[in-house]
């Protein structure tokens, strides 16, 4: 059923020549029950899923830690274990490429998944990639060096 406005109600009912107290009286029920079926679909929706982000590296030469290198942003659940995330980038990578657009365009690396792979199949493993291009990632030894007194 379409959704009516406040206003159009108030004008069909006084076309039809129904009492200003009637009018009134009906309107004030609508928005009651408007209301009410408001806050009873707020309660039965689900809870927000708070989630967290993991960095997924691209290093098949096994050089992370001479070079730079390349990556991609992913989100998992909170709660879910950080080790199943390449397990479930490659299970949606699976269900993308038994697709009828996947089999056209098959993803055989994990960038082109992060690149091609839609967020309907991201979405049934509970993936979210945030960034589609890979970002270059900054090493660094997690120091603040000291101000000099020279100033």
């Amino acid at each position: 059923m379409p959704k009516v406005s406040v206003e159009l109600i108030h004008e069909v009912l006084s076309n039809n020549n129904l009492e200003p107290d009637t009018i009134v009286k009906v309107l004030k029920q609508i928005e009651e029950q408007a209301a009410a079926e408001a806050e009873a679909e707020k309660a039965n929706r689900d809870p927000v899923v708070k989630k967290q982000f993991v960095m997924i590296i691209s290093d098949p030469r096994g050089t992370i830690p001479d070079e730079d290198y390349v990556g991609w942003i992913a989100q998992i659940p909170e709660d879910d274990p950080v080790g199943e995330t390449m397990d479930r980038l490659i299970r949606a990578s699976y269900e993308y490429n038994i697709s009828k657009k996947g089999r056209k365009y098959p993803v055989k690396t994990v960038g082109e998944a992060c690149e091609a792979v839609g967020a309907r199949f991201l979405k049934e493993q509970n993936l979210a990639i945030k960034t589609k291009v890979p970002v270059t990632i900054l090493k660094t030894d997690n120091k603040i060096p000291e101000i000099e007194s020279d100033f």
